[in-house]
């Protein structure tokens, strides 16, 4: 009999829900409101934790109930390694992000802070609820469920821009998940599961290719929140929101659950050999590459940080989707490791841009000349970011890098190395300038009015960018959980 309860990740799921009610019961209560947040973000944290060590160890965990078809549950658990990686990204990073939007939301005074509090944690939840879905039917449900959490907080400002940007926002990802819902409609009427199953539940032959090609791309288009291009505007456009939002939709959250889906739709719903029979992984490399290309290039234009961080971020997403579009282990394991590297990485560069404009005031990269003499340490965290998405030593990013090029050092992928190779330098020409306009350029004459640094601005983000560097020593944690899911032999 197994050591784990099989309402264990029932129990994860739905303490942030309990976090976000609890926010606003106390919401004329600052200090209690937030430290109850923190506690449930710990609680939460070691019970993911709690769940690493049996599943690698083959222990299985499932519980649904509320059945509606044949074999199929509106709500179904089940704690598989995938899963279980992706929520101990999640609840790693809910804790920090916590504690740095206390930095920033006080200091700047904003209004309707208990409504953020809430609908964070909200948001939190329903991504627990993606990573411990056991079918495509739950998984949608937890997919819908994290979009209208999070359209109150891309709105919080209430300006014109930033009703502009929700409404954009809300209206791309509600769009694409018709598309989803075909897609999980779809599958049904082919396979009669919607199980997630590693190494894919769709045979070749079960349907015509035209039939199982269509439903393929349904999905990848559906599953916006991976920001592909050409349905990514949604992603710069949102960035009007709160930093720490901005951290949630590029690092916790939005994207990352697109990115999950995709993995998820690659290896467990078609698999490899389904997709390889249908000659979809190239078609979908191709789409992946020319995201990371053009992305690349719009961020190279872009004065404001967040913006360019944010065609960063629909550049690196693209990382994940050709890990999986080559359709080998290698590929397999740089796509899933990303991951956990953009989350540590991505976060940090975007708590550094916060933590900017709470300390100066400045939000355009061409006014922060010198800055890095007025924040050294925050600068400093900003460096290992960037070497980390250009994908050298002695960061994470060297390991999803290192893995994904040789997961296409192929005469038939070589192409996609190519591609690889051509996006870090991208990457080194619109981070590093940053960098040395920090460090090496005199301080401009108008810096800003400089406050006070915030300790919770300022431990998170040297917390998440000392990961970064541990995660280069000591990558096994994650890595063990993506040598379980190779070792089904799927791939």
């Amino acid at each position: 009999m197994g050591s784990l309860p099989n309402y264990l990740p029932l129990l994860i799921i739905l303490l942030p829900f309990v976090a976000g009610i609890l926010a606003w019961s106390f919401g004329n209560s600052p200090n209690i409101r937030e430290a109850i947040g923190i506690a449930i973000s710990v609680l939460s944290l070691l019970l993911v934790s709690r769940l690493v060590r049996p599943v690698i160890n083959g222990e299985a965990v499932r519980l649904s109930f509320s059945p509606v078809l044949d074999g199929v549950y509106l709500f179904d658990f089940d704690v598989d390694p995938f899963g279980t990686f992706f929520a101990l990204v999640v609840s790693s990073l809910w804790i920090l992000a916590l504690l740095y939007s206390i930095g920033y939301m006080r200091p700047l005074g904003e209004h309707a802070q208990t409504r953020y509090y809430a609908f964070y944690s909200f948001s939190i939840g329903s991504t627990f609820g993606m990573a411990f879905s056991g079918n495509l039917l739950t998984f949608l449900i937890f997919w819908e469920c994290l979009t209208v959490a999070t359209y109150p907080l891309v709105f919080h400002e209430e300006s014109p821009a930033a009703l502009k940007g929700g409404n954009r926002y809300i209206l791309y990802l509600m769009l694409a998940s018709k598309l989803l819902l075909f897609g999980v409609v779809g599958t049904y009427a082919v396979t009669g599961s919607l199980d997630f199953v590693y190494g894919g539940i769709i045979d070749a032959g079960s349907a015509s290719s035209a039939v199982l090609t269509l439903l393929f791309f349904a999905y990848v288009f559906g599953f916006v929140k991976v920001a592909l291009m050409p349905l990514h505007s949604w992603l710069p456009g949102a960035m009007v929101a709160p930093t720490p939002v901005s951290a949630l939709l590029h690092a916790v959250a939005v994207v990352k659950a697109g990115a999950f889906g995709m993995v998820r739709l690659v290896y467990y719903v078609y698999g490899p050999n389904a997709l390889e029979a249908l000659n979809l992984g190239i078609p979908l490399a191709v789409l992946a590459s020319f995201t990371i290309i053009t992305a690349s290039i719009f961020a190279l234009r872009q004065d404001n940080l967040k913006l360019r961080l944010a065609y960063s971020t629909v550049s690196q997403l693209s990382y994940i989707v050709l890990g999986m579009a080559l359709l080998n282990p290698l590929g397999f394991k740089g796509g899933v490791f990303h991951i956990v590297n953009h989350a540590f990485s991505k976060i940090t560069l975007f708590f550094v841009a916060g933590a900017i404009i709470v300390v100066t005031g400045k939000k355009k990269i061409s006014e922060m000349n010198g800055i890095g003499r007025v924040m050294p340490f925050t600068m400093g965290a900003f460096f290992i970011g960037t070497l980390s998405m250009i994908g050298l030593p002695p960061t994470s990013g060297f390991w999803s890098k290192w893995y994904l090029l040789m997961g296409s050092a192929t005469p038939e992928l070589f192409l996609f190395s190519i591609v690889l190779i051509s996006s870090s330098v991208l990457n080194a020409a619109y981070f590093l300038p940053i960098v040395y306009t920090a460090f090496f350029e005199q301080p401009s004459d108008d810096l800003g009015k400089v406050r006070k640094d915030s300790r919770f601005l300022i431990y998170p983000l040297l917390i998440t960018s000392s990961v970064v560097v541990l995660l280069f020593l000591y990558p096994s944690i994650f890595l063990e959980l993506v040598e379980t899911m190779l070792k089904s032999g799927a791939v």
